[in-house]
């Protein structure tokens, strides 16, 4: 098939839009279309399943910052790489799934994709004619970019052979309006109308205003950065500097403030007892691209009952969508931060509005709730006699004059010491031949080198590798879990591996996820990735053991015998070592001080007893 049909087209315009890998299985379907983006330059990533392709695809754009793209074969090609589509859809990854598509209903690959996409937040178009596809197709481009969206752009098998006249690169050209195919396929981006709805970019002057006024008047204000905020970490650190904000993340954020003497890691489940603790006592606490959801809020509970909460982000729908705020503020999260940044600095904002945090008669915001901080409340973070001891260089409070804030030089000593999972005391549980999870994981994260991207799957042990394990900056955490699938982990690091080749990908997986995703282990032997995967292995699907066992369940169901993991990885090329006493992890640094010819499988058996603390709060949301 030539360049000059509806495929050889669409995969000249992705490759002319900057498009520069691809990720997929290959069939019949999507053949043409595949090497059409190979003809332009593109590189092809070929997976050994369609799930492993999509999360894939999915953690090299988010590690990239760019638009990925995920090649499928029609039918069950679309329907095994569901999963991976849903959790990109969920996470709002920029993403374009090109999937061929058969329309008659008699056929066995028949399935409605349309409404496939639409069911799981992916915004379903399809290519109908030979004329429209350029267009089309950089439409599907710009909603995934501008609208960080997944789309799925059905390819019928009939129109992909038809010829198109002209040049068929033309990806600048402008764009007719977004045709969603079926139903649900103008949901988010898409309006109504089918019209392409661009995000505002700029805040709101009066809502700009009102947060200014907002922290003018904070004591105690928290900064919780997420998603939407992870190119934005000047302007926020320049404004929590304004004001004495105290920094934290949500989990997919996680890394954003390293470095920071104010950073307190990641707010929710896997916040150490002092981050908890200083950010329930927040007066102010304002999420920047950051959902507020139930696992950055812990239920609501790391929400002081009288703090003030305002949420800023670029889709005005998301705004309150988890939790009543005091504020939404609509727009970018760097471009608000600055627009308060300057209110705040040249004076505009020195006086607390109604509602503010020390303000008097307060009668809360526009989205519900009374927000005023009485006063004294919360005072007494830092008990008495703390702080004694040097303070960390360049920890002074940062804050401008008259506004220090939450910030202190004794409760700058805290952080330092306290925030780290790693310096919570804990009693080693390892023994009869299996290593506690802990232990493990601070050994790991003293050998591992510091430049390295960490990739936890679900399941009961994925707190360990987010809680225990540090990470360079945003750039060295992929957490694809906002579907909560197990499974997802080893592709999630073969994407980032690819998306960061100066970092060492580290897949943190369980026995059960590293199972179902275990065909991918010859990706990565075959691309010739120098990465780690530890799997931590308790031979179960230990969330349910320990959310059932107590209660007297069978549990048949969910344990398993023995598998030889690091035997099966060696079959596949690796080189594997079964780790159950910190001993053994001798043979890790072997391997970090070697030529790290092949990727490194650690097998840990790792200890059982006991549920993770956070999996009793991550049930509550089921």
């Amino acid at each position: 098939m030539s360049a000059g049909t509806v495929a050889g087209t669409v995969g000249a315009v992705l490759a002319s839009l900057g498009v520069d890998t691809a990720f997929g299985v290959v069939g019949s379907g999507n053949f043409h279309v595949t090497n059409a983006l190979v003809a332009r330059g593109v590189r092809f990533v070929a997976a050994r399943h369609e799930g492993g392709a999509a999360t894939m695809a999915d953690a090299h754009a988010r590690m990239t910052g760019r638009v990925g793209v995920l090649s499928v074969h029609q039918g069950p090609g679309l329907t095994n790489a569901l999963t991976g589509v849903t959790e990109a859809a969920k996470s709002r990854t920029p993403l374009v799934v090109l999937a061929g598509e058969v329309t008659a209903p008699r056929s066995n690959f028949f399935v409605d994709q349309a409404a496939l996409a639409a069911a799981v937040g992916a915004v379903p178009m399809r290519v109908d004619s030979a004329p429209d596809a350029a267009a089309l197709t950089a439409e599907a481009f710009r909603v995934a970019r501008d609208g960080r969206r997944t789309v799925l752009l059905n390819l019928p098998l009939e129109v992909q052979a038809l010829p198109v006249s002209g040049p068929s690169g033309d990806g600048d050209r402008e764009a007719g309006p977004v045709r969603a195919a079926g139903a649900g396929g103008s949901a988010g981006l898409a309006g109504r109308t089918g019209e392409a709805r661009p995000l505002p970019a700029g805040p709101d002057r009066e809502e700009a205003a009102r947060l200014a006024e907002i922290l003018a008047g904070a004591r105690r204000p928290v900064f919780v950065a997420g998603r939407g905020a992870r190119t934005a970490r000047r302007e926020l650190e320049d404004l929590a500097d304004l004001t004495g904000a105290l920094l934290a993340t949500s989990a997919v954020a996680k890394g954003l403030f390293r470095g920071s003497p104010w950073d307190l890691d990641v707010s929710g489940g896997f916040a150490s007892p002092l981050a908890a603790e200083l950010i329930r006592d927040a007066d102010v606490v304002v999420g920047w691209g950051c959902a507020l959801n139930m696992w950055t809020t812990r239920h609501g509970t790391l929400v002081g009952p009288d703090a003030v909460v305002v949420q800023v982000d670029l889709d005005p729908e998301a705004l309150g969508a988890h939790r009543p705020v005091h504020l939404g503020v609509t727009g970018d999260v760097a471009r608000t931060a600055r627009a308060v940044a300057d209110l705040l600095g040249d004076g505009t904002a020195a006086r607390p509005a109604p509602g503010a945090p020390g303000a008097t008669g307060a009668t809360g915001g526009e989205r519900g709730g009374t927000g005023a901080v009485p006063d004294g409340a919360g005072t007494g973070v830092v008990p008495d006699g703390a702080g004694t001891g040097a303070v960390p260089d360049g920890a002074g409070t940062g804050a401008a004059p008259g506004r220090a804030g939450y910030r202190s030089e004794a409760l700058a000593l805290r952080i330092a010491r306290e925030v780290r999972w790693r310096d919570v005391p804990y009693a080693d549980e390892s023994g009869d031949g299996r290593i506690d999870p802990r232990t493990l994981t601070i050994a790991l994260d003293d050998l591992l080198p510091a430049e390295r991207v960490v990739c936890p799957d679900s399941g009961n042990f994925m707190g360990y590798p987010a809680m225990f394990m540090d990470v360079p900056d945003e750039g060295g955490f992929c957490f694809t879990q906002a579907f909560q699938s197990i499974g997802l982990g080893l592709a999630t690091a073969i994407g980032a591996a690819l998306a960061r080749p100066d970092r060492l990908a580290v897949a943190a997986l369980g026995d059960g996820g590293a199972l179902m995703g275990v065909s991918e282990l010859e990706t990565v032997v075959r691309l010739g990735l120098r990465m780690v995967v530890v799997v931590y292995d308790d031979e179960a699907y230990g969330a349910e053991v320990h959310h059932f066992g107590p209660d007297g369940h069978p549990l048949d169901t969910v344990v398993f015998p023995p598998a030889d993991i690091a035997g099966i990885a060696r079959g596949f090329g690796f080189e594997a070592v079964t780790v159950r006493a910190p001993g053994d992890l001798a043979a890790v640094a072997r391997w970090l001080d070697g030529p790290r010819e092949r990727p490194l499988l650690v097998h840990a058996m790792v200890t059982r007893a006991r549920g993770a603390w956070w999996l009793e709060e991550a049930f509550r949301g089921h």
